[in-house]
């Protein structure tokens, strides 16, 4: 991700075949002495003398934390003990879903008390509980690892509901940690978020959990959510995970973080931002800036982490990480909140980066404390000294550093960042030894029996390496020369202090709440941020960056090489203040169509001319796409279509349709599904044309209508998606039935029933009645009012087919079995098996229905990657 020619290899190649998360055996793995392994996989392999544990030591590993002071030092070995403990299964409850009181009440109930009952002897504290500092008891902690879950018997039907109900997205497990930065944003209903590193999307869909909840049901509320990741298959795990929300209010795209594209109209435009109507520049009122980083923190979630960490991966992500937080606040809006988050336990990756971004920004931005908010989440300040690791050496300030070794370990790095621009300027007139780098990488890609595949895996910063080349040699002669060449396993004797807030920064450690760690810092932006400061710091980092001429490389400019290892773009300035084009180029390596400002000025003019019917016909047409390998996204106005579905269904004038449609086929007649959008979303749809397509959206809305296709025939070629029902439900006057319990149980059950097999006559002959196609069955009980039963939020419905003889249900077996369980419970039915969905001599399958092939998984939540299905449903929270 983001930059050097192999730095965004490596972690891009990280991204792709990620980390393992399970405790696995190894047999040519050694045993670490007092290694717990063998009793934690329960998975019968301890008779087996060829398999052998996880190793859960790494000396190196220890060093570098005690050195720095995490935790105290009588704390140690109670750290450690619980590092090398796996970590237990947690969950959340979806607030927002349809049947949130139920599945509480079944925790309660069903679960709860049995297992406590069962497995207490064996389990310190409850067997299941709620996480006390998370709110409305919406998370929950179990004292079992995910392994444990697997292959306890007592816990099988329990793993099956999280399954299920996982898959359905009426809960979603996730880490407990993972689950704090979301709840620090202080999210409100009318907030537009931006989550920069979003994938594989847990903390994405928590966000949405939050706007949906603060919303009254059946409603959209006005906040939006846009996630981004860089890596196109991560970006197929995010869509899958997303999905599950079945939200009008969501955009994925596709971008380097550090280089999300600025949409702003304002610079191009005569009208003023007085105009509250239309959206001229994209700005966020929140920002989860959760970045890339070396994930020590999850090392009791992914044990293999002890074999793979050193101490330059911190180093390694140092400058990207600050690449991605500068350029989150530059798309902040005054008085926003960004949450700076990593699942590292590493200062150089987290103070050392809100020091840099306080630095730059000087008042503009401030590090909040929020000690009073989740008062029960056990928590620490944040470090105010802490040394640079580098190659068997400790430095404590930036001048200790040998002179070939400070174009990878950069002031920033240091509490004080003291010489900063000082360094910087004196280091102006050295050319970079890329050789000297490049041994580096090489003597780092060595260690470890060769595996470093990390996140850290980069040219900056590795620890360890051998520079036994004769560049190096030089170099090193010199500075002992200058009297400056540090010795391997050496000690700076210099302490630097930071004087800058940082213990407003929390640090979650695993020993304190049973947890993996976390770090987490919140800041504000109260003004713009001063240009004159970040555009000096980038002036100074881009005179490290010379060609053997001397002459500085070609950098931001460049489409094919927009960030270079030794630069940092100008993403601390708001997008006010500078050029589109020199500021927010779009960074697709793939395509080089960025607008200069001339051309964004033509383009919106040409926009206006075209609304006035006057505009050149000869341009470019928006639907054909701008991004390589991805559809375009196509406002749907075929009026005929979207009459013929107004006029078939009965869809009141109350619900929004124009300019709300989208689909991603440029070809009206072949469209295969038509999306729908929240007017927050429509906003930014509308503006991203005007601006020339920069935003790469991979998917976004609310799937409401597919085309169907039978032998029969319809009146109308577009059902309903279930999806999309529960918001187009309270606006159907037409195609609509009322069902018992009895004949909706059986219609899941059975999926296909003839009209006189109905145990309801009347509701069989009310169902012979309607028009062939689509139509949609409601559950009657509970309701008293049938005609007002679709206008209740609460109502159950499920989308069916009206054939000549049968009603068809289309809701994915999945879905169906779920609904069926929950029917069954909510009303006392029995509860069917597996034997018993078979249908009967009297109930048969009909060979009148419609064509199901658009009931497959929709393409853009299926992973085109090669993920296997395990990395699919069970989706990590891979930080």
């Amino acid at each position: 991700m983001g930059g050097g020619r192999k730095r965004g290899r490596t972690q891009r190649r990280h991204f792709k075949q990620g980390r393992e998360n399970v405790w696995k055996h190894n047999p040519q793995r050694p045993v670490a002495a007092g290694s717990e392994g063998a009793e934690w996989s329960g998975d019968g392999r301890e008779g087996n003398p060829s398999w052998q544990p996880f190793a859960t030591e790494n000396p190196a590993f220890e060093d570098y934390y005690k050195a720095q002071q995490i935790i105290p030092e009588e704390e140690w070995s109670d750290f450690m003990n619980m590092l090398r403990k796996p970590l237990p299964a947690t969950f959340r409850i979806n607030a927002s879903c349809q049947f949130f009181q139920d599945i509480c009440s079944q925790l309660e109930n069903d679960f709860r008390k049995p297992l406590e009952t069962e497995v207490s002897d064996d389990h310190e504290e409850d067997a299941i509980r709620p996480l006390p500092w998370y709110p409305g008891n919406l998370a929950w902690h179990l004292n079992f690892s995910r392994m444990q879950l697997r292959r306890n018997q007592a816990l099988e039907s329990f793993h099956e509901f999280l399954k299920q109900e996982n898959e359905v997205g009426n809960i979603t497990r996730q880490e407990a940690v993972s689950m704090v930065p979301p709840l620090f944003l202080n999210v409100q209903p009318d907030h537009h978020i931006l989550d920069m590193c979003a994938a594989p999307g847990s903390k994405t869909f928590q966000l949405l959990e939050m706007i949906h909840q603060s919303t009254k049901p059946g409603l959209l509320p006005n906040a939006m959510v846009v996630a981004n990741d860089v890596d196109v298959q991560r970006c197929n795990l995010l869509i899958h995970q997303t999905k599950r929300m079945c939200t009008a209010n969501l955009i994925v795209t596709n971008h380097e973080a550090q280089n999300f594209p600025g949409c702003n109209l304002a610079k191009f435009s005569s009208e003023t931002c007085a105009d509250d109507s239309k959206l001229l520049r994209l700005e966020f009122d929140r920002v989860l800036c959760d970045v890339p980083c070396s994930g020590d923190g999850t090392v009791r979630k992914a044990p293999d982490m002890w074999r793979k960490w050193n101490a330059g991966m911190g180093n390694g992500l140092h400058r990207l990480q600050v690449e991605i937080a500068m350029r989150g606040i530059g798309l902040l809006k005054l008085g926003g909140r960004m949450v700076y988050s990593t699942c590292s336990m590493n200062p150089v990756e987290n103070e050392a980066v809100v020091a840099e971004i306080l630095r730059r920004c000087g008042d503009s931005v401030e590090l909040l404390d929020v000690s009073n908010e989740l008062p029960e989440l056990v928590r620490r300040p944040g470090l105010s000294t802490w040394k640079v690791r580098d190659r068997g050496s400790w430095f404590g300030t930036h001048e200790d550093v040998p002179r070939y070794r400070k174009n990878v370990i950069s002031p920033s790095m240091f509490p004080s960042g003291k010489g900063t621009m000082d360094s910087h300027m004196a280091r102006g007139s050295v050319e970079v030894n890329t050789d000297v780098v490049d041994a580096d990488l090489k003597d780092s890609e060595n260690m470890v029996g060769g595996e470093q595949e990390t996140k850290a895996s980069t040219t900056d910063g590795s620890n360890g390496g051998n520079p036994n080349t004769e560049e190096t040699i030089k170099l090193q002669s010199n500075e002992v020369q200058n009297g400056s060449d540090k010795k391997s396993d050496s000690i700076s004797t210099h302490t630097e202090y930071s004087n800058l807030p940082l213990h407003h920064c929390m640090r979650i450690v695993p020993h304190d709440q049973n947890s993996g760690a976390f770090f987490i810092a919140v800041l504000q932006k109260l003004a713009p941020v001063n240009e004159n400061q970040v555009t000096e710091a980038i002036k100074c980092e881009n005179s490290m960056s010379k060609d053997s001429t001397g002459k500085l490389k070609k950098g931001l400019g460049s489409d094919k090489a927009p960030h270079k290892e030794n630069t940092v773009p100008q993403q601390g300035i708001d997008d006010g203040t500078v050029l589109d084009g020199q500021q927010n180029g779009d960074m697709d390596n793939e395509t080089s169509n960025d607008k200069s400002l001339e051309e964004a000025k033509v383009l919106v003019n040409e926009v206006e001319n075209d609304q006035a019917g006057t505009g050149d016909r000869r341009r470019k047409p928006q639907n054909q796409g701008r991004w390589r390998g991805v559809d375009p996204v196509i406002f749907f106005k075929d009026e005929a279509t979207i009459g013929s579905i107004i006029s078939f269904y009965g869809i009141k004038d109350t619900f929004p349709l124009d300019g709300h449609l989208v689909t991603r086929n440029p070809d009206a007649n072949h469209v295969k599904r038509i999306y729908y959008v929240s007017k927050s979303v429509q906003e930014v749809l509308g503006l991203n044309v005007k601006v020339g397509e920069r935003l790469k959206i991979t998917s976004l809305g609310l799937k409401i209508f597919e085309r169907q296709s039978s032998k029969d025939g319809s009146p109308c070629t577009f059902r309903l998606s279930s999806e999309g029902l529960p918001l187009l439900l309270p606006y159907i006057t037409k195609q609509i039935l009322y069902a018992s319990a009895m004949d909706f149980q059986h219609l899941l059950q059975y999926r296909t029933i003839k009209f006189p097999d109905f145990v309801d006559a009347k509701f069989g002959e009310e169902a012979s009645a309607l028009l062939p196609g689509c139509c949609v069955v409601v559950l009657r009980e509970g309701h008293q009012n049938i005609d007002s039963i679709a206008m209740d939020p609460s109502a159950i419905a499920i989308v069916c087919w009206k054939g000549k003889t049968n009603l068809c249900v289309m809701v994915s077996p999945l879905d169906g079995k779920e609904l069926l369980e929950r029917i069954c419970l909510r009303y006392g039915l029995k509860v069917p098996k597996a034997d018993d969905a078979k249908p009967s001599k009297k109930i048969d399958e009909s060979d009148e229905q419609p064509d199901h092939s658009t009931e497959a998984v929709d393409p853009e939540a299926r992973p085109e990657s090669k993920a296997s299905d395990m990395e699919i449903a069970d989706v990590k929270e891979a930080e």
